[in-house]
C-alpha cells in the first residue's frame, strides 16, 4: 500500500529541495527521488522541521560530540574496524549521555539496512548537510575511512580557528564592559558623594565640576529609562537580523567596519575554502560543492555571491573567473583557484587557500586587537582622568569658600 513521505535532498545545482512523494515504502521513495536526479538527505513519514543549510555551529557541546564522533570513527575504520562495531565502540567511548544515544540510533537504523549517511540524517541537528553528502559520496567510493580523516581535519581546523577568534576578542571586550561599569559607579555613586561637600551655595564651583555634578545627576535621574530603552532596542535590533534583510545588513555592514571587517572576510574565505577543499575531494561535483558551501558561511552577503559562481561554473566559465568577478573575496584567492585549475589540483589549491587565510585571519585579528585594545585604555583613562581631574578641581577651590 502506497504511502505519503516527507523529504529532503539536494538537486543538481547543490540547492536543498523539500516536499513529499508518494511510494510504498521509504527505500523505494528514495530511490525515486535518484532517479529524478535528487540526492536524498531524508525521507519519512514525518515532516522534518526545516533547518540551515549549515555545518552545526550550534552549542560548544555538540561540536565537541561531532569532533570526537569524526575522530574516533576515522581512526577505527583506519584500523580496519568494521562500520557497525566502529559505531558501537565510539558509543561506548563517549562521555555525554545525550550524544550516545545519537550514536547508538544512528547505529539502529544502519542495521535497519539504511546507509550510514542516510542514518546520520535522522539527527540533523547534530550532522549537517555537508557532513552527510561527504559521507555518502565516501560510501559511494569505497573510501569511508578516507573520508573520515578529512572530515576530522575540516571539523578540528574549524573549531580551532573559532576558538582562536573568540579567545582574541574576549580581553577587549571585557575591558570595555570593565571600563563602562567603572566609569558608571563613578558617577552613580562616588560623584553624589562629593556633591554633598560642594553643596555650599557660597563655594565657588569649576566649571569642569559643575558639568560632572550634571552629568552625574542625569545618570542617577535617568540610568534606569536609558537601559530599559537600550535593552529594548537591541531586543528589536536582534529581531530584525534574524529577518533575511536584517541579516543581510548586518553582514554587509560588519564587512565595512574598519580592522575587523577585514578579519571577518578572511575567516570566511577560509571557512568556504577549506569546506571546497574537503567536497572537492570527495569528488562531489563542483556545483554541487559550491551549494553545500553557500549553506556553511556565516555571512549571508559572502554567501550570496555563491550562487553567481554556480551559475558560472554552469557556463563553463570555470570558479576562478567568477569568483573574481564577485568581489567579495581577496584577489589572491581567484588567483590560487586560476593556478589549480590550469594544473588540475583544485582540491589541494583549495586546501593551499583555506591554511593561507586561516593564518591571514589570525593576522588580521591580532591587529584588531592591538589597536582597539590600547584604544580602548586610551579612551576609558581620558573618561576616568578627566573625572578625577574635575573631583580635584573642586577640592582645591574649597579655600575660596566666602568667610
Amino acid at each position: 500500500m502506497a504511502s505519503t513521505f516527507h523529504f529532503r535532498a539536494v538537486s543538481s545545482d547543490g540547492r536543498l529541495r523539500s516536499g513529499a512523494i508518494t511510494a510504498e515504502s521509504d527505500k523505494s521513495a528514495a530511490a525515486e527521488l535518484r532517479r529524478q536526479g535528487l540526492i536524498p538527505v531524508y525521507v519519512g513519514v514525518e515532516k522534518q522541521k526545516k533547518l540551515e543549510f549549515r555545518l552545526p555551529s550550534l552549542a560548544r557541546g555538540r561540536r565537541k560530540d561531532i569532533l570526537f564522533f569524526t575522530q574516533e570513527m576515522s581512526t577505527l575504520l583506519n584500523a580496519g574496524v568494521p562500520l557497525d562495531r566502529a559505531l558501537a565502540i565510539t558509543g561506548e567511548l563517549t562521555d555525554r549521555g545525550p550524544f550516545r544515544s545519537i550514536v547508538l540510533d544512528v547505529m539502529r537504523v544502519l542495521k535497519g539496512g539504511k546507509s550510514l549517511a542516510d542514518s546520520l540524517a535522522t539527527h540533523p541537528a547534530y550532522f549537517s548537510e555537508l557532513y552527510i553528502n561527504m559521507v555518502r559520496a565516501g560510501e559511494a567510493s569505497g573510501s569511508l575511512a578516507q573520508i573520515f580523516e578529512r572530515l576530522a581535519e575540516f571539523e578540528r581546523t574549524r573549531d580551532d580557528l573559532r576558538g582562536y577568534i573568540i579567545s582574541s576578542l574576549i580581553y577587549p571586550a571585557l575591558l570595555a564592559c570593565v571600563g563602562v561599569a567603572s566609569i558608571f559607579v563613578l558617577l552613580n555613586f562616588v560623584v553624589p558623594r562629593f556633591a554633598e561637600i560642594f553643596s555650599d551655595p557660597r563655594m565657588k564651583i569649576p566649571t569642569p565640576t559643575a558639568i560632572l555634578l550634571q552629568v552625574s545627576a542625569m545618570v542617577q535621574t535617568y540610568w534606569l529609562p536609558a537601559a530599559a530603552t537600550l535593552a529594548t532596542a537591541l531586543i528589536a535590533m536582534q529581531s530584525y537580523i534574524r529577518t533575511v534583510p536584517g541579516k543581510l545588513w548586518w553582514d554587509s555592514t560588519r564587512l565595512r567596519v574598519p580592522l575587523l571587517g577585514d578579519a571577518l572576510r578572511k575567516a570566511e574565505t577560509a571557512r568556504f575554502a577549506r569546506a571546497m577543499a574537503t567536497l572537492v575531494a570527495a569528488s562531489v561535483p563542483l556545483v554541487q560543492s559550491l551549494g553545500i558551501a553557500r549553506g556553511i558561511l556565516n555571512n549571508r552577503r559572502i554567501a550570496g555571491t555563491l550562487e553567481g559562481i554556480a551559475q558560472g561554473v554552469k557556463r563553463g566559465e570555470g570558479i576562478s573567473g567568477p569568483l573574481a568577478k564577485a568581489g567579495e573575496f581577496p584577489p589572491l584567492a581567484g588567483h590560487l583557484l586560476a593556478v589549480g585549475e590550469e594544473t588540475g589540483h583544485l582540491d589541494a589549491m583549495f586546501n593551499r587557500m583555506a591554511d593561507i587565510y586561516e593564518t591571514e585571519t589570525r593576522t588580521a585579528i591580532r591587529r584588531f586587537t592591538s589597536i582597539f585594545e590600547p584604544l580602548i585604555i586610551l579612551v576609558m583613562g581620558v573618561m576616568v582622568g578627566t573625572l578625577i581631574l574635575s573631583l580635584m578641581l573642586a577640592i582645591t577651590s574649597i579655600n575660596d569658600v566666602a568667610v
